[in-house]
C-alpha cells in the first residue's frame, strides 16, 4: 500500500480486521509515504496513560496483526511518539522502517524498542530528533539487530556507536552516512569493537564538505 496518500488510519484498521474476527496472518505491510496516516486523539490519550505493555485492541487496530514481521512506515510524516508507542507492539516483528519521521524523538524510539524487541533490520534515516540519549536507553532492547540505518541523523555522536557496540553484538551492517556528529575515528573504533560487522557506510561523516569541485 506504499504511496497510497489518501489512506487514513481508521479506515486502514477497519480493512485489516477487527477484534471480532480471528487475527490476520499478514506478515508484511508497507505503508511508506502514506502521508494521510495520522494518530487519532484518543489513541494518543491511551498511549500516554496505559501501563499494559501489550494492550489488547478495543476496536479495529493494527495491534491485531500479531503475525506481522515486516512493517514500513517510511515518510508517514504525521505519526508521533504517542501513536507509535500505541501501535508498535509487535514482539515478532523482524524488520521496521521509521525513516523520514520528523516527529520521532527519543521517547518514541524507546517505546518502539520496548514494543518490538525482536528487530533484526531497522531504518531510522533522517530522524533528526533522535539523539544519543534515546539510543542509550533503546540499544539494550535490540540484541538481535543485524542491519541498522542511521544516515542523516544529525544529533547522533560516537556515544550512540558505543551504546550500539555494547548491546547489539549481532550487528552486521551499519549506515551512518552524513551524520555530522560522528567522525571517522569513532567509526574505526566501532569497527574494532565489533569486528564481525561486514559493512559500515560512513560517507560524509563528521560534517564533511559536500561541495563538488568540477
Amino acid at each position: 500500500m506504499a504511496e497510497c496518500c489518501l489512506v487514513r488510519g481508521r479506515e486502514l484498521a477497519q480493512a485489516l480486521g477487527s477484534v471480532h474476527r480471528a487475527p490476520s496472518q499478514l506478515a508484511s505491510l508497507s505503508l511508506a509515504h502514506c502521508s494521510s496516516l495520522k494518530p487519532r486523539p484518543e489513541l494518543e490519550h491511551q498511549a500516554s496513560g496505559t501501563k499494559d505493555p501489550c494492550p489488547e485492541p478495543q476496536g479495529p487496530s493494527l495491534l491485531m496483526l500479531r503475525a506481522l514481521q515486516e512493517l514500513d512506515l517510511t515518510a508517514c510524516s504525521k505519526l508521533t511518539d504517542a501513536s507509535l508507542a500505541k501501535v508498535l507492539q509487535f514482539p515478532q516483528l523482524r524488520q521496521l522502517s521509521l525513516s523520514l519521521l520528523p516527529e520521532l524523538t527519543d521517547k518514541g524510539l524507546v517505546a518502539v524498542a520496548r514494543g518490538c524487541p525482536s528487530l533484526e533490520h531497522l531504518a531510522l534515516s533522517h530522524c533528526s530528533h533522535v539523539s544519543d540519549k534515546g539510543w542509550a536507553q533503546a540499544a539494550s532492547s535490540w540484541p538481535r539487530l543485524q542491519h541498522l540505518n542511521l544516515s542523516s541523523c544529525s544529533q547522533l555522536t560516537e556515544q550512540t556507536l558505543d551504546a550500539i557496540g555494547q548491546a547489539c553484538r549481532q550487528l552486521r551492517v551499519l549506515d551512518v552516512t552524513m551524520c555530522p556528529g560522528i567522525n571517522m575515528a569513532a567509526v574505526r573504533h566501532f569497527q574494532a569493537q565489533l569486528p564481525q560487522v561486514s559493512c559500515v557506510q560512513s560517507r560524509f561523516v563528521g560534517g564533511a564538505d559536500l561541495t563538488l569541485t568540477l
